[in-house]
């Protein structure tokens, strides 16, 4: 069989994407290919902090309805940018050898950056944590700004595992205030994934900056995905605050024009936000750019009617 038939069918046989099944091609031992790549995918890493919003449950709705990965994308010539990276899913579901990751949120980037260059210390630190409502008030009252950065990524994985949801929200003076979780027996410190996080973001550049940045080194054949703040769906939507700044009419438009300017330059990119007249309105007329429907759950309600699907969209202009 030749390599296109053979990463068609790891692809296929385990359901992963189709750049991620072409590194795993690359890596796998030919003469024993399908126990190998089992062995490689086995040892992918999953994203190691919660994330209300994230992508991880619809990555798959993504890849049977044709919207991802763009199928021209090569990451071994061209490079990923994921500008808003919260928990990383389409990071950790793509695996780059190489790529870009940022975000506003400076916690959270410390917190990206310590497993990758100082793990051995930030799980000495996650394993001395306790779980009770004492102790997580006691803890995320500190004061970020005054703690190492091993201890800043161990309050906020602590915080993270234990909160509400998993949600991350902070108040106008930029303070963590999501209350205690109930939760039976969170995992703190899930030592084997960060391991397997920490060797896989090695040659990733993580920086806490804005999502324009990207502007500067994004060329033709690059792959672009932006998960900003969605736009509320109505005046009285409670959405979480992601930093203290705010993204509204403003700041989508901004990022509208960021999408435009760099699908002129070849990239490809791919956004998603909430599916309402403004944001359908905005990116609607552009030529080459497609304003796609998908089905997402909804989970941060505290009352169990408040869920269900709502729909999202994905802008792609591929």
């Amino acid at each position: 069989m030749t390599a296109k038939q053979a990463i068609r069918t790891i692809q296929k046989k385990f359901d992963i994407n189709a750049i991620f099944a072409r590194r795993v091609f690359s890596l796998a031992d030919k003469s024993n290919l399908i126990d190998d790549s089992a062995r490689i995918i086995a040892e992918k890493p999953k994203p190691f902090v919660k994330w209300v919003g994230g992508k991880r449950q619809l990555l798959g709705q993504f890849k049977i309805m044709n919207f991802y990965p763009p199928e021209c994308f090569d990451p071994t010539k061209n490079s990923y940018f994921e500008p808003f990276v919260g928990g990383g899913a389409v990071f950790f579901d793509l695996l780059p050898e190489e790529g870009s990751l940022s975000d506003l949120n400076k916690e959270l980037v410390i917190t990206y950056n310590v497993v990758k260059n100082n793990l051995e210390k930030l799980i000495v630190s996650l394993k001395k944590h306790k779980t009770d409502k004492k102790y997580f008030l006691k803890i995320r009252a500190q004061d970020p700004n005054r703690l190492s950065d091993v201890a800043v990524a161990s309050r906020f994985i602590f915080l993270n595992r234990t909160c509400f949801n998993g949600m991350y929200r902070v108040n106008s003076m930029g303070g963590f205030n999501v209350p205690f979780g109930r939760y039976s027996k969170p995992l703190i410190c899930d030592e084997d994934n960060l391991l397997k996080v920490s060797k896989a973001l090695q040659n990733i550049d993580i920086k806490h900056q804005d999502y324009k940045e990207v502007l500067k080194k994004a060329k033709k054949g690059d792959f672009i995905y932006f998960d900003p703040p969605y736009y509320p769906v109505s005046k009285t939507a409670s959405f979480t605050s992601y930093t203290t700044e705010t993204f509204l009419d403003k700041e989508q438009v901004e990022l509208r024009d960021t999408f435009i300017e760099l699908n002129k330059r070849g990239c490809f990119v791919m956004l998603s936000n909430s599916d309402t007249p403004f944001i359908n309105k905005i990116y609607s007329g552009i030529k080459g750019v497609r304003v796609n429907k998908v089905q997402a759950g909804r989970a941060i309600n505290s009352d169990g009617s408040g869920r269900g699907k709502i729909t999202e969209v994905l802008i792609t202009n591929y």
